[in-house]
């Protein structure tokens, strides 16, 4: 490998919105992240995920769309 083309890979404190902070390693360059969404408060980690409802969407074009080749 090429020295001196790769980014410093460092230690970088992560604080979520929803107040949880971890470390991680990055190349990110900054002591600290902020981030929107972690798997503390991710819907589909904390099980309250929203399911849509795709048997309807399916029913309602085929309904538009269905007899028409």
């Amino acid at each position: 490998m090429r020295p001196d083309i790769h980014p410093a890979y460092q230690a970088v404190d992560v604080t979520c919105s929803c107040g949880n902070t971890f470390t991680t390693g990055s190349t990110y360059g900054k002591d600290k992240m902020l981030i929107d969404v972690c798997a503390e408060c991710h819907p589909f980690y904390t099980g309250k995920q929203k399911v849509l409802d795709s048997a309807g969407q399916i029913e309602k074009f085929n309904k538009r769309f269905g007899g028409k080749k």
